[in-house]
């Protein structure tokens, strides 16, 4: 960490948006205002729920939503959305805190996602994900937005697409836009695609913020952490890549963009139908 990255507690808003302008402006911003305009992520007349975990992903993205703003090129309209799936009353408390520090006006609304969630043995994570998801589309779509924007950052990126490979055996990533298939007329961005978590943690460490770590009930009862072995064995395995080859997370990140249909076994088209290799055209 530079000197610039040293850590100074109890930065105020105001410190913390200067950085966003000037520090971090060619780590942070400029990759998040390159994806939007890349992928057509904000587009006029939206209203957007950034959606806020209480992590330190999901708090750069608003304070950098909150940047854009103020460029204001053309009119959309911002809703900072909190979903509390049970967390106890210090992460709660801990979330609404740093909103306030960071000058952030969320709309926070509570759901039972934990509770039905604790008692169940098979993929609890997968299903907790899926619940969440509908709840913040649900929530969203009454608040009179038509898109949500989740925090997954470059890194989450490259580590799904191998975690993908390893562990399910397809070849898939997490994609910048998506349309909902059960919220009609709504969508899902990620405008921090390219941003770094290095330079997320930098910019943490740099003003002494707080966010949550892992609030999830489930993680805490089985002593695991979240995002599971898997992910973190998969964050190792590309560490211990990049050794012998700097390009390695590059490489994964541009696989699933130069994709040859015609030198795979099979593929499946968007309505999900399988095609095989050996397929008469």
């Amino acid at each position: 960490m530079s000197a610039r990255d040293t850590a100074r507690q109890g930065a105020s808003a105001a410190e913390v948006e200067e950085g966003l302008r000037t520090t971090y402006a060619r780590r942070l911003f400029k990759p998040f205002a390159k994806a939007v305009a890349s992928y057509d992520l904000v587009e006029p007349g939206d209203r957007i729920a950034v959606c806020i975990s209480g992590g330190k992903d999901s708090f750069l993205m608003a304070k950098l939503f909150q940047e854009l703003k103020r460029h204001n090129k053309f009119p959309f309209e911002l809703v900072f959305l909190v979903m509390d799936p049970g967390y106890s009353a210090s992460d709660r408390a801990l979330i609404e805190q740093t909103a306030a520090v960071l000058n952030i006006p969320v709309t926070v609304f509570e759901t039972d996602i934990f509770e039905n969630v604790f008692a169940v043995e098979k993929s609890p994570c997968y299903l907790c994900a899926r619940m969440r998801r509908g709840h913040l589309y649900a929530k969203a779509k009454a608040l009179g937005c038509n898109k949500i924007a989740l925090g997954h950052h470059y890194d989450d990126v490259i580590e799904t697409i191998l975690m993908g490979m390893l562990y399910a055996g397809q070849i898939q990533t997490m994609l910048p836009r998506l349309k909902s298939a059960n919220f009609e007329g709504m969508e899902l961005i990620r405008p921090l695609y390219l941003v770094r978590e290095k330079d997320v943690i930098a910019w943490k460490n740099a003003y002494g913020l707080r966010f949550l770590q892992c609030a999830c009930k489930f993680t805490e009862a089985n002593a695991g952490g979240c995002g599971g072995s898997k992910r973190q064995r998969v964050k190792e395995l590309i560490r211990e890549l990049k050794r012998e080859d700097p390009q390695i997370e590059q490489n994964i990140f541009k696989s699933v963009e130069n994709v040859n249909l015609a030198a795979v076994m099979a593929y499946k088209d968007k309505k999900g139908v399988r095609h095989r290799f050996d397929e008469e055209e």
